[in-house]
């Protein structure tokens, strides 16, 4: 297994410090790896709600990712929140420059929505993340809405599960991780995890019952990324990463005002006091 990798995080930043690059960072950090950022937006936020997003220029995005990319050694990276047609379009120009057999593992994360209701996509760049976006992706983690839009249909039942996940694998993406977190349960979620030419394999977890879940996405789809470039496989980078998230969630509170996250730190806090 590789030791201290090279992890890109291409989202939005959480002035809050729970979501997008915050979360992202400080997740990579926890697992053993070295956390690299390309921001697309930034956000004014707090655990009450977004009060406003401010985006670079497109060109700048892709500046920002030519320059990690001609820095680092990326063993991984995920997307979150690409926010517009013309920053998808920049980011999706820049991964399609790699040679084929210099590819990294990517994880796309289609933030659409944030945890308090706020559009974090606009409505004009869902055509391309499907077209630009899907099709480069190692591993697609939509929750249930996310899926729902991209997909174009609901999602109720285990056979909904499984048709939108082939609509999605349909668009390109290797693999589909379709989070259980918005499906009712009891006591254990399920996430779905499906590839070409295979059912859908549940990956079950415990379910927490806490409301500080805010970045609970971003979380997962770092840490996922994170277990790819140490060398895991695709499901066992998953699992792993669910744990994770799981541990977090048990261990989280509220810093501020509002939903709180996880507690990013919880695996390590007090190990050096």
């Amino acid at each position: 297994m590789t030791e201290n990798p090279c992890v890109l995080t291409i989202a939005g930043s959480d002035s809050g410090g729970g979501a997008g690059i915050q979360a992202d960072l400080k997740t990579m950090t926890v697992l053993g790896s070295f956390g690299m950022s390309v921001i697309t937006a930034l956000t004014a936020q707090n655990g009450l709600g977004v009060t406003g997003i401010h985006a670079p220029d497109a060109a700048f995005v892709a500046q920002q990712l030519r320059t990690v990319l001609d820095g680092f050694p990326v063993k991984a990276a995920k997307t979150g929140m690409l926010f517009s047609a013309g920053i998808i379009e920049a980011v999706a120009d820049v991964l399609e420059e790699i040679p084929l057999e210099e590819r990294f593992p990517l994880v796309v994360d289609p933030v659409c929505v944030s945890q308090s209701g706020h559009q974090l996509l606009q409505e004009d760049a869902v055509d391309a993340l499907k077209k630009r976006m899907l099709p480069l992706a190692s591993l697609l983690t939509p929750n249930r809405p996310e899926a729902e839009l991209l997909a174009g249909m609901s999602i109720t039942t285990e056979e909904e599960v499984a048709e939108a996940i082939e609509r999605l694998l349909a668009m390109g993406a290797c693999a589909v991780l379709l989070k259980g977190g918005h499906f009712d349960g009891d006591d254990t979620l399920i996430d779905w995890l499906g590839l070409p030419g295979r059912a859908p394999v549940a990956l079950s977890q415990k379910k927490v019952d806490t409301p500080n879940n805010h970045g609970t996405g971003c979380t997962l789809s770092a840490a996922i990324a994170t277990m790819l470039a140490k060398g895991y496989a695709l499901q066992d980078s998953i699992v792993k990463a669910q744990g994770y998230l799981n541990f977090c969630l048990r261990k989280g509170y509220a810093p501020g005002q509002g939903f709180g996250p996880p507690n990013h730190a919880a695996p390590i806090a007090g190990l050096l006091l």
